[in-house]
Parts: C-alpha cells; sequence; structure tokens
C-alpha cells in the first residue's frame, strides 16, 4: 500500500468512530407522569429527572428515575407514597433497560413508531416487558421519544392503600417523554 493511500486509514477510522459516537443519546431531564385513576379519587405524579441512553447502533437502552423525584403536588400524600408503598428507602429507583425490536430509519421531524423488549424494574421485581412508543428526530443531534405504558402494581408487590382518602388504582398509567442529545 502506498504512502498516499496510508493516510486515509485514519480518517476513515475517525469518520466511522464519529459515526458510531453519533448513535448514542442521553438525557437527565425526561418527564415521566404517572395518572391513578381510582373511582372516587384521581391524581397525577410527575418527575423532570428521567435518565436515559439510548443507542441506536445496537439498539440497545437503559431508562431510569429515582422514585424519591415524583411529586403529586400534596407533599403528605408524596411522603406516604415513598414511605409505605413504594419503599424508596429500600427501592429508590425504577428501571426499563432492553433492545429495540422494531424501528424504522430517523429523518427530520418524521415520528418513527419502536417496541422496546426488555425488562421493568421496580420494587425489587422484575417483569420483561414489551412497550411501544415513537421516536422523532427534532435536529440533527437530538431525538424525541415518546411512550404511553400501564403498570400493574400487584404485579410487583407494590400495597394499595385500603384508606379511602388514600384509594389508588391498580393500574396506574406511566407516558414518558424525553430529549434525548447526542454528546
Amino acid at each position: 500500500m502506498s504512502w498516499k493511500r496510508l493516510w486515509l486509514l485514519p480518517v476513515v477510522y475517525l469518520l466511522l468512530v464519529e459515526e458510531a459516537l453519533a448513535q448514542e443519546y442521553k438525557t437527565e431531564t425526561g418527564e415521566v407522569v404517572f395518572l391513578s385513576s381510582a373511582s372516587l379519587n384521581e391524581f397525577t405524579g410527575e418527575s423532570g429527572k428521567l435518565n436515559g441512553l439510548l443507542d441506536l447502533a445496537s439498539k440497545t437502552f437503559d431508562f431510569y428515575i429515582d422514585l424519591n423525584t415524583l411529586e403529586t403536588g400534596i407533599g403528605l400524600r408524596d411522603r406516604h407514597m415513598r414511605e409505605n408503598y413504594l419503599e424508596t428507602n429500600k427501592y429508590p429507583f425504577a428501571e426499563f433497560s432492553g433492545k429495540l425490536e422494531k424501528s424504522g430509519p430517523l429523518k427530520l421531524n418524521q415520528a418513527v413508531m419502536v417496541k422496546a423488549v426488555g425488562t421493568f424494574k421496580i420494587h425489587g421485581q422484575e417483569k420483561d416487558r414489551i412497550i411501544s412508543g415513537k421516536l422523532t428526530k427534532i435536529s440533527a443531534s437530538e431525538v424525541l421519544l415518546e411512550a404511553d405504558f400501564q403498570v400493574k402494581l400487584g404485579d410487583f408487590d407494590i400495597a394499595i392503600p385500603q384508606l379511602m382518602f388514600y384509594e389508588l388504582s391498580e393500574i396506574q398509567q406511566v407516558t414518558i417523554k424525553a430529549a434525548l442529545k447526542n454528546e
């Protein structure tokens, strides 16, 4: 190989590495909202502290939230939720990690439906889950992830309060929205 072609190798390598790195997106400020809709009581809890990594090259992801950051708007309810039901002193995080099974190429401002297959962990329990969502490339270095799914509290050994003024739905509707940036 001549020296004229040899100088191309580092350039090609750098371009390949840059392209591979361009497939990793991260967030520390994603939004999580849960809706508890029981017969006599409906409320939401939310956090803007969803952390996540999405690697489009390997089609892997890992998202987690510190459950202590969830707020419902009522301090006493938040404290009871954390101490008595989520037991955040023992189980501070909820996490979903796995692989994207279904996705397509991302084009600017066009939503692509995705299917995430992985393990959802909360309250010391793990369950295999398939969660559908959508990814939208909103700029050259940023993608928006949106998903809705349900969490059945009994599946994760989370007790449901029996007191009427703390009525809680067995099924929690969870919505996430996160802008992930390429670093």
